[in-house]
């Protein structure tokens, strides 16, 4: 009984939600009930008058162009960071390990916010770059002494992270006044200039991403127990592991350039979706592709409805993550041995 109230909440709320966010909004010209009215005309092809059809005009265009990217936008980005905190976890057999605690998100964002400064093309690349100079600085200094505990992987990753936020930082200082607001406004994390652009950049890296990681939820199981576990079944983790933290750490590079810096994200979603169904990868993978975009979409829908101004989403999830990192070290008592 359990299981299943856990997979309705996971593989159900989705389309409710992305209907009821597109009837959310702070415009007052797109009554849902009105426009229904007027989409059946025109589908029938029963005339308008001019204000009908104008008002038709009107509300198409806000819910096609404005509402309609946005709301893919986020679904894909959640899901992207939510697949990816759950690689991250399971490769380093960590709960506390995400791609922003790892520094993959500070190192993209220096990565991108050089390329916005200095105007050059295809921004994913230089924030790809970026995340993957973090993850390998930080895998390099945890492994110092050839062993990976929690608490090495954690501080490394907080050490990378504070680096290259302060290389951020001063791409910041030396930036002109236009592109430093623009730099600003993005790594706070949001979607508020989410365009059908955003969409085309971001879809077909974090579709490809998602689904390699799809495909090898059942070796991250084996990854999880272990490099001696994974060869006693005839499967060598060194090309397992290249392929799926390149997958991780261009899902979420790739939102980093799109979307920000979402914090924490990755980090507390897989958790919620291992407490529903499980440690099993075979079907937490799936659940964190659906329920990741959906929860990131119901907090995007609260920041942009809850006040009279749009607060940055990634204040939303540093509020929500930093809670629950702190749940999750007292949970698990994590000490300093």
């Amino acid at each position: 009984m359990r299981i299943n109230i856990a997979k309705v909440i996971c593989y159900g709320l989705p389309l409710p939600v992305l209907l009821i966010s597109m009837c959310i909004g702070s415009s007052k010209i797109t009554d849902i009930f009105y426009y229904s009215t007027l989409l059946y005309k025109q589908l029938s092809g029963v005339a308008m008058s001019t204000s009908e059809a104008n008002s038709f005009a009107m509300t198409s265009n806000v819910l096609l162009n404005v509402r309609l990217p946005r709301i893919l936008l986020t679904f894909i980005v959640g899901a992207a960071l939510s697949v990816s905190g759950a690689v991250l976890q399971g490769l380093f057999r960590n709960p506390l390990v995400d791609s922003y605690i790892l520094g993959i998100s500070s190192g993209a964002a220096f990565g991108a916010s050089l390329a916005i400064v200095y105007s050059l093309s295809f921004i994913n690349v230089y924030a790809f770059l970026g995340g993957i100079v973090a993850v390998l600085i930080t895998y390099a200094i945890a492994s110092s002494n050839k062993q990976l505990s929690t608490i090495t992987i954690i501080l490394s990753g907080m050490i990378v992270s504070g680096i290259f936020i302060a290389l951020l930082t001063l791409v910041q200082y030396i930036s002109n006044p236009y592109k430093l607001q623009a730099i600003i406004q993005w790594t706070m994390g949001n979607l508020h200039s989410a365009s059908w652009n955003e969409v085309k950049q971001a879809i077909i890296p974090i579709t490809l991403t998602v689904l390699c990681s799809f495909v090898y939820r059942w070796r991250l199981n084996l990854l999880a127990l272990g490099d001696d576990a994974a060869r006693a079944v005839g499967i060598n983790p060194v090309p397992d592991k290249v392929i799926l933290v390149t997958c991780a750490t261009l899902m979420t590079t790739t939102t980093v350039a799109v979307a920000g810096i979402i914090s924490f994200y990755g980090l507390f979603l897989p958790h919620i979706v291992r407490m529903l169904l499980g440690a099993d990868n075979n079907k937490s993978i799936p659940a964190n592709i659906f329920l990741g975009g959906t929860f990131l979409l119901i907090i995007d829908t609260l920041s942009r409805t809850l006040f009279m101004f749009e607060v940055p989403i990634g204040v939303f999830t540093t509020i929500l993550g930093g809670g629950f990192f702190v749940f999750l070290l007292k949970k698990n008592k994590v000490n300093w041995n």
